[in-house]
C-alpha cells in the first residue's frame, strides 16, 4: 500500500478570494493563483514516495452559480501545473446531506480504495475544520493551514502550519526507521502523532 498527502485546493493549493469573512473559489481560469511554495512542496513530497491526491468541495455547482465545467477546467490547469496524481470533487451542497462532502470522509475513503493508499500511514491538508473533520474521520493524521476564516473549533488537527511549505517541512522532518525505509505502507511521520455515498468525481488522474 502507498502513502498519500490528502490536499484541500482552494486555501491550500490556489488562492481564495475572502468576502465579508467567507472564503470563495476562482471562478475562471484567468483567476487561478498558484500559492508561493506549493510547487515546490509538492515535489518533496512526491520524492519521498507519497501520493498527491486533491479532495475538494465546489457547492456553487448545485447552488448554480458555477459550472461543472469551468471547475472541471480548473482542475485540469492545476493536473498541467502541479504533480498530482488525482484531483477528486463534490458537487453537492450540505442539504444534499451526501457522502463524499466534507466533512464526510468519502472522498478520501473512495481514492484510497481506488489506489491503494493506506490511510493510517496518510495525512489531510486543509484550511477549514471541514478537511480536518474529513481526515480524522479516514483516520489520517492531520494538518491545519491557519487562516482569519478557518473556523476549527469542533475538531483538533494534529498539527498547524503557515503553508504547505511549512506542511512539507513537518511532514518530512520526522526520520525514517531502518525497518520502515523498506515497507511502504509504513509511515515515521505519523508516529509522533496520537493516531496511531453520493456520486463524486475524479476530475483528474495523471
Amino acid at each position: 500500500m502507498t502513502r498519500a498527502v490528502f490536499l484541500d485546493r482552494d486555501g491550500v493549493l490556489i488562492r481564495t478570494f475572502v468576502r465579508q469573512g467567507v472564503p470563495h473559489p476562482p471562478q475562471t481560469l484567468d483567476q487561478v493563483e498558484v500559492l508561493p511554495g506549493v510547487a515546490h512542496a509538492l515535489h518533496m513530497l512526491r520524492v519521498e514516495g507519497f501520493e498527491l491526491v486533491v479532495v475538494t468541495n465546489q457547492p456553487d455547482v448545485a447552488r448554480g452559480t458555477q459550472t461543472r465545467g469551468a471547475v472541471e477546467a480548473i482542475n485540469a490547469e492545476l493536473g498541467r501545473q502541479l504533480p498530482l496524481d488525482e484531483i477528486c470533487v463534490c458537487y453537492h451542497d450540505t442539504a444534499d446531506r451526501c457522502a463524499c462532502r466534507k466533512p464526510a470522509p468519502g472522498m478520501l475513503l473512495a481514492a484510497a480504495q481506488r489506489r491503494g493508499i493506506d490511510l493510517a500511514s496518510s495525512f489531510m491538508v486543509g484550511d477549514r475544520g471541514s478537511d480536518i473533520a474529513a481526515g480524522t474521520a479516514a483516520g489520517c493524521a492531520s494538518f491545519l493551514i491557519q487562516t482569519p476564516y478557518s473556523k476549527c473549533d469542533k475538531v483538533k488537527p494534529h498539527a498547524l502550519a503557515t503553508d504547505l511549505a511549512d506542511v512539507a517541512r513537518q511532514i518530512l522532518s520526522f526520520p525514517r526507521l531502518p525497518e520502515q525505509r523498506s515497507q511502504e505502507s509504513s509511515c515515521p511521520a505519523c508516529l509522533p502523532f496520537e493516531s496511531r455515498f453520493s456520486p463524486m468525481a475524479p476530475t483528474f488522474r495523471a
